[in-house]
């Protein structure tokens, strides 16, 4: 285990005003524990989806001018990135850390996991834990809660990810910094492990043609 634990000052780094200052609060702290929870999860991921995954950790290098109000660590199938493809992720936003699965608007998969989500959405919606949270826009921070949603929420996410070029869905869960950084290393680790395993069928719809 590499992973040490998430500390208020993983969170207080989105706090630190200028693109600068901010990247260099970013990488002294909470990049580190990305980091660490990258190579951590390599080899459970791996053996859960049976092929070697990858940790992309976020370098917000095309950043100029706006600092990042987010950054994440990122798993993938592909050794040079992970925007591409269906993707696991561990994060934090100043309010909260994150635990998703997902794909972005980069994916040409789009389209496979929109058919197969509408298609195997009762399934879904049984396997899925209804306090889990979906991200129609992963730069939004306010996800909709399982629960709450109508069958109707669910059509609009596959429509755009079907058919518009900026279409893209997020699936997980958020934990408040609060309670983040009282979790012992351990307990994140669990925790994060168990999502993963929740999320997994997700993945596997993304792959499917049944």
């Amino acid at each position: 285990m590499n992973f040490t634990g998430f500390t208020d000052a993983d969170f207080d780094v989105f706090n630190v005003e200028g693109l600068e200052e901010r990247m260099a609060a970013l990488i002294a702290n909470l990049r580190v524990k990305l980091t660490q929870l990258g190579d951590d999860f390599v080899p459970l991921l791996s053996e859960l989806t049976g092929e070697e995954m990858f940790a992309h950790v976020a370098k917000h290098a095309r950043r100029k001018t706006n600092p990042p109000n987010d950054s994440w660590v990122a798993w993938s199938k592909n050794k040079r990135g992970y925007k591409m493809y269906p993707h696991f992720q561990i994060g934090a936003w100043e309010t909260h850390a994150f635990i998703q699965f997902g794909l972005i608007y980069e994916s040409p998969m789009k389209g496979v996991f929109a058919k197969q989500m509408i298609k195997h959405l009762k399934d879904i919606k049984a396997t899925i834990p209804s306090h889990y949270l979906w991200y129609p826009d992963h730069m939004n921070p306010n996800g909709m809660v399982q629960s709450e949603m109508k069958q109707a929420d669910f059509k609009n996410i596959a429509q755009r990810l079907a058919k518009q070029k900026n279409g893209e869905v997020m699936i997980g869960i958020k934990i408040p910094r609060e309670a983040a950084v009282q979790m012992s290393a351990e307990a994140f680790l669990e925790q994060a492990k168990t999502t993963f395993e929740t999320l997994l069928p997700l993945y596997r719809l993304a792959f499917s043609t049944n």
